[in-house]
């Protein structure tokens, strides 16, 4: 079984993935634990993020499009796979379809964490506060709401088109957020 989970930024994905991942017994990863695990395994498409994170630069799509691909194609999801947050645009989704293809797989769920903005802020500030992160400044958040909502409209569309997306109130209690998710994977 196949997710892909997408939400704005602080909208638990990374709790509920983890979640998840216990629940199914899947592995869950995300373009952060990419990007660590080829740069510590120097692998080339490591040694490429590592130049432009070195360099305070985004790391380009074509790169993240060669970890994802490597990803998929390795023993670790034969049975399946949680990508928490990626793929991040139609050309990343794209990638994920074919790498998948080509193992006789496909994405099975997307599940879409609805959080209102106003609920969002209040979260990153939150978690601010208690984790001291430096990029969850009031400017900080503006910026990655809308990068954020850029890529991911066409996204959600894409996935809507193939009728696999599904939404899931993200507010209330963690364990009734997971109970929507589950709800969506195991029916």
């Amino acid at each position: 079984m196949n997710i892909v989970l997408l939400g704005p930024p602080g909208s638990g994905k990374g709790t509920q993935g983890a979640l998840l991942a216990e629940r199914t017994g899947l592995p869950r990863i995300s373009t952060g634990d990419l990007l660590r695990s080829a740069v510590a395994r120097q692998t080339p498409l490591g040694q490429k993020a590592r130049s432009f994170m070195d360099q305070g630069l985004l790391v380009p799509d074509a790169v993240i499009v060669g970890l994802i691909e490597e990803v998929l194609a390795s023993d670790d999801v034969e049975r399946g796979v949680i990508m928490d947050g990626f793929p991040r645009t139609v050309r990343q989704a794209e990638a994920v379809d074919r790498s998948l293809a080509l193992r006789g797989s496909q994405v099975d769920h997307v599940l879409y964490i609805e959080v209102p903005e106003e609920e969002l802020v209040r979260r990153m500030m939150g978690r601010s506060a208690k984790e001291g992160r430096s990029d969850d400044t009031p400017a900080a958040m503006r910026k990655r709401f809308a990068v954020f909502w850029k890529q991911t409209a066409p996204l959600v569309a894409f996935y809507r088109k193939k009728e696999l997306l599904r939404e899931i109130p993200g507010t209330g209690t963690i364990e009734a957020i997971m109970q929507g998710i589950t709800s969506v994977v195991e029916s």
